[in-house]
């Protein structure tokens, strides 16, 4: 069965770092377009940034030049790197694996992200 594990979420202050991990099982990895979002309290759910197999990168507005997507696709994981974390970018963060031919999209169970002093 397919699965998406998420870690590396937790609580971290204003300015400070996390880096998320996702491992995906059960699919071709190099078949899924990978992607980062996030869903905060009262606001829908929101795109931080995807990465293709071999393209291009894309990020929110909000968070370029902080944020970093990146994949591993020997190790079937999708990182997202946080730097000079902000109180709005507090939210669950979620793992998502699109297929390229969109007859298959996956999510993981989500990680808490706060960041408060």
């Amino acid at each position: 069965q397919v699965q998406l594990v998420e870690s590396g979420g937790g609580l971290v202050q204003p300015g400070g770092s996390l880096r998320l991990s996702c491992a995906a099982s059960g699919i071709t990895f190099s078949f899924y377009i990978m992607g980062w979002y996030r869903q905060a309290p009262g606001k829908q759910r929101e795109l931080v940034a995807s990465v293709p197999t071999g393209g291009t990168t894309n990020y929110a507005d909000s968070v370029k030049g902080r944020f970093t997507i990146s994949r591993d696709n020997a190790k079937n994981t999708v990182y997202l790197q946080m730097n000079n974390l902000k109180p709005e970018d507090t939210a669950v963060y979620y793992c998502n694996a699109n297929a390229y031919n969109r007859k298959y999209d996956y999510w993981g169970q989500g990680t808490q992200v706060t960041v408060s002093s």
